[in-house]
């Protein structure tokens, strides 16, 4: 890996962390090297802190065994408030989506998270994702809407598709609209675009 210099430029510490941030997505050596310098510059007090987040994280953040959020208990908050509607399920690619759509306070439904999206070319097909846990779901609880809301690449339409054919025997399948180009990320869309599309939502063909 070139750090931007010679070997001898950096002690052997410093360059074991710059390149574990290097590996972080969207972090490139000279952002790495930056976070690292300012790690070093801070109190040991708040490195140990940060140290400690990231392994409490590691340790303590798992999957809601309902909707397959990101979750510290069995079953997520979103999951156990009462006051949220039941009878509509949103459906996301990753907890980064769920995230995103909360921030828009517009939906106040429930998700189901699928873990990915399905793309051959990476070796993943339906039975890496959680897929067939959604179908059970929607065949078994009282849902009358759900909306797909996966981002419009390849392999969001490829998923949308296959898992809308599955879920119309049961229920009402509606697709959020999109202000964002094709290949856009869900995650990356401002809160007004997100809460736009999911008014503007249309039925799956």
């Amino acid at each position: 890996m070139n750090l931007g210099g010679s070997p001898t430029v950096y002690a052997r510490p410093l360059a074991r962390l710059i390149e574990q941030l290097q590996r972080l997505p969207g972090v490139g050596p000279k952002t790495a090297q930056r976070l690292a310098l300012h790690i070093l510059k801070r109190p040991e007090t708040e490195v140990q802190a940060l140290a400690q987040a990231l392994m409490e994280a590691k340790q303590q953040i798992g999957l809601c065994s309902v909707c397959f959020h990101l979750s510290a208990e069995p079953v997520c908050e979103i999951c156990r408030t009462a006051n949220r509607d039941r009878t509509t399920l949103c459906v996301v690619a990753d907890s980064r989506d769920v995230i995103a759509i909360e921030k828009t306070r517009e939906y106040r439904g429930k998700y189901h998270v699928l873990g990915g999206l399905i793309s051959p070319m990476d070796g993943i097909g339906p039975d890496q994702l959680y897929i067939h846990q959604l179908v059970r779901r929607v065949s078994q609880e009282r849902v009358q809407e759900v909306i797909l809301a996966i981002s419009p690449s390849i392999e969001g339409e490829t998923t949308t598709l296959y898992v809308g054919q599955l879920l119309k025997p049961f229920t009402k399948v509606t697709r959020i609209a999109f202000g964002l180009p094709m290949g856009g990320d869900l995650e990356y869309a401002d809160e007004v675009t997100l809460a736009r599309a999911l008014e503007g939502r249309r039925e799956l063909d």
